[in-house]
This record gives C-alpha cells, sequence and structure tokens, in this order.
C-alpha cells in the first residue's frame, strides 16, 4: 500500500531575521509543494528517489537501518553531502519516535517537488514536514534537532492560508488570516537567478550585534499589522519601503533595489534570506519587462504563487 504526504511552500512576506528572535511575521503558503510516497517492499533497504519539477530523478540512495541507525550504502561524491543531510533528517525522526522505521521492512521513497528545488520556497522544510509525517513526530521539534531556524515554513507546510507565525520561548504561535490584497494584479514574485543558503543567513544575522532591537520590532510589527488591513498599492509600497530600510540596517546590507534594480520606479522587497531567491515587487505586467531584460526571466504572478 502506497502512502502519500504532502506541504505547501513557503514565502516570508515581513519580519525577514526578526522572526527568529520572536517577532510576529507574516508569511504565505505556495500554490506548489512537495509530495512525498512511501512504499513498502520485501526488501530491508530504503530505496529513495528525488524528482524535481519536471520529472527527473536529481538524487538516487539506497540506505539500510544498522544499530538502530539509518545509514547510506552507495552514493556518488558529489552526492554524499544530500545522502548526509537526509540520513540526519531520518534519525532525528527516529529519535523523536524510536518505532519509526524500526521494523526490518524495506521501503520505496519518492520525493516529488512541484517547483525548481533552487527558488528557495523551501525544499527542505517541505521534506521535513513531510517526513514527519511519514514518521508520526512534530515537525518543528524534527526541524530543530535537524535544520534549525523559526519555524515558519513549517507553518506554511502545514496551512492553506496565509498566517501570522510568531516564535516564543521555542513555541510556535499561528494565527490564520485575511491577507489578500485587492491589488495583487500589480504584485510579481522575480526571481535573483540565486539560491540563498538559509542556514548561512541565520549564521550570519546571529552573529550581528542586535542594535535598536526593541525599536525595529515595534516598527516592523506596526508594518506587517498595516499590510493586513492594506486597500491600496501606493500604502502597500510605502510600508514594505520602509519594511527594507528596517532591515537593511539591522542585517548592515544594502536592499535589493539599491543593489541590483536602482532605477526600476517601483517598490522592491526582500523575502526571507538576503541575496537571492524572490523578491516581491510592484507594478504592471508590462513593467515586468524592466526584469526580464536585465536577466531576471523567472517572474511569477501574485495570483500564480500564492495558495
Amino acid at each position: 500500500m502506497k502512502k502519500s504526504f504532502y506541504s505547501h511552500g513557503k514565502l516570508l512576506i515581513t519580519a525577514e531575521y526578526l522572526v527568529l528572535d520572536g517577532v510576529s511575521a507574516l508569511a504565505v503558503p505556495t500554490k506548489k509543494g512537495q509530495w512525498l510516497f512511501v512504499e513498502e517492499n520485501e526488501t530491508n533497504k530504503i530505496h529513495w528517489k528525488s524528482i524535481d519539477e519536471n520529472g527527473n530523478c536529481w538524487f538516487e540512495t539506497e540506505l539500510i537501518q544498522e544499530n538502530n541507525t539509518i545509514q547510506q550504502i552507495e552514493t556518488s561524491n558529489e552526492e554524499n553531502g544530500i545522502a548526509a543531510t537526509l540520513t540526519d533528517i531520518l534519525n532525528a525522526a527516529k529519535e523523536l519516535n524510536p518505532n519509526f522505521l524500526a521494523d526490518d521492512k524495506g521501503y520505496i521513497v519518492e520525493n516529488k517537488l512541484e517547483f525548481h528545488r533552487q527558488w528557495g520556497l523551501g525544499s527542505s522544510s517541505t521534506l521535513i514536514n513531510n517526513v514527519a509525517q511519514w514518521a508520526k513526530v512534530d515537525a518543528f521539534s524534527l526541524l530543530e534537532n535537524s535544520f534549525g531556524g523559526s519555524g515558519y515554513d513549517i507553518a506554511c507546510a502545514q496551512n492553506d492560508t496565509p498566517i501570522l507565525y510568531k516564535r516564543s520561548e521555542g513555541k510556535p504561535t499561528i494565527k490564520e488570516v485575511n491577507f489578500d490584497p485587492s491589488f495583487k494584479e500589480n504584485l510579481f514574485f522575480v526571481y535573483l537567478n540565486q539560491k540563498q543558503d538559509s542556514k548561512e543567513s541565520i549564521k550570519r544575522y546571529q552573529s550581528l550585534p542586535l542594535k535598536d532591537f526593541d525599536k525595529a520590532e515595534a516598527m516592523v510589527k506596526e508594518i506587517t499589522t498595516k499590510l493586513l488591513d492594506c486597500s491600496t498599492i501606493t500604502e502597500f509600497e510605502i510600508l514594505i519601503d520602509a519594511h527594507e530600510e528596517i532591515i537593511s540596517k539591522i542585517i548592515k546590507t544594502p536592499t535589493a533595489k539599491s543593489s541590483l534594480f536602482s532605477d526600476y520606479p517601483g517598490s522592491i522587497k526582500s523575502l526571507g534570506g538576503w541575496g537571492g531567491d524572490f523578491v516581491l515587487v510592484t507594478g504592471s505586467e508590462n513593467d515586468m519587462s524592466y526584469f526580464n531584460d536585465k536577466g531576471y526571466t523567472t517572474i511569477i504572478a501574485y495570483s500564480e504563487m500564492v495558495l
């Protein structure tokens, strides 16, 4: 009998970085996510395949359980890091639920992405949430014991509406909210042609001295609240421009607009770790030719991206 598990992708609209320190963040699940299909077989091995959005296998390995630990059997050198990460996640799940993979059964496991794995929409968080469902463990605990992070991406994986996410004393608080901008035909997501390393972004942020944190927290909280009630594109642009300046000062990094698109007339906001993945931009469909002309050809309308 084949079992299937599913998780939504994610985008962080406000409070990037600050969400790690308990600031309430607005996040949205994406229409595309990731599937995990699991089928028992007669071997004692786990045959794992990862499939991309075009149906191509981009990673394959065999795992075995020895001494109550999941280990890789054989993987090419370039895939060793991926296999090590996978075994870390599965072993972390076993620690949370010792009955997980405790029998002598084998499994054929297929991991199927619906979005490009370089896009930063949550290829890791959707995997962790799917494994947590399979292992019958808490996904936030599994994240904490493997990748780390704020957990907003796990919350998006589990929800089908926009959310306010807050982590307090390590515990997630999730509130479903109504965020459906009336001007969404003027909102687009533009891929910056490079994947941002979430772990490195978190590490860099945590190494910085937090100056004026309380002030930044209050301002970002106010912006998030106002965005939920925002009714015009003009007000929206003012709010996200202000948010960009706040985070820029906190992480001592120029905004995406000032460094890459200084002559663009609309607003541009980074989402999640700065320097890669998608940015949110305002403008008309015709305005998107600006980014196309600069070589940023992956442009997705808000309604196509957000669940």
